[in-house]
C-alpha cells in the first residue's frame, strides 16, 4: 500500500484514483501528476515501484499544494475572513451557509438538526 504525504493509498484502484485520496488533489491533477512522472494512469496502485512513489512525493512537495498546508491555508483564509468582519465571515461564525443559499428551508447541513420552538395559540383558544 504507496503511502504519500501521511495517507495509505488503496491498492486495489488505479493509481489515478488512488491519488484522489490526497485532500486537494482531483481526477485532473493526478492524471497531470502520472503524466510528468511518466506514469501510465491505469497502472494498479499496488504495482507503483518506491522508487516511482518517490518521484510523485517531490513532484506534489515541489509543485503543488496538497493536504497539511492545503489545510492551513483554507483555515487561515476563514478565520481571516471572521477577524475582518466580512459577510462571508460573518456567516462562517454563525454557521450559516456562506455562498448564498436560502436558509428558510434546507440548509440542514450548516444549521444542525432542527430546534423546535412552542406552537403558536390556535385561533379557537382566543375564545
Amino acid at each position: 500500500m504507496p503511502r504519500l504525504m501521511g495517507v495509505d493509498l488503496p491498492n486495489d484502484k488505479q493509481i489515478q484514483y488512488s491519488l484522489t485520496y490526497l485532500y486537494g488533489l482531483g481526477l485532473f491533477r493526478a492524471r497531470e501528476v502520472c503524466e510528468k512522472v511518466g506514469i501510465d494512469p491505469v497502472t494498479p496502485a499496488s504495482e507503483i515501484s518506491d522508487e516511482e512513489v518517490g518521484q510523485i512525493a517531490a513532484l506534489l512537495e515541489r509543485d503543488y499544494i496538497v493536504e497539511g498546508p492545503l489545510r492551513r491555508q483554507v483555515t487561515q483564509n476563514i478565520s481571516r475572513l471572521r477577524e475582518v468582519k466580512s459577510f462571508r465571515g460573518i456567516r462562517h461564525r454563525v454557521g450559516l451557509p456562506v455562498r448564498g443559499q436560502r436558509t428558510k428551508t434546507n440548509a440542514r447541513t450548516r444549521k444542525g438538526p432542527r430546534k423546535t420552538v412552542a406552537g403558536k395559540k390556535g385561533v379557537k383558544d382566543l375564545r
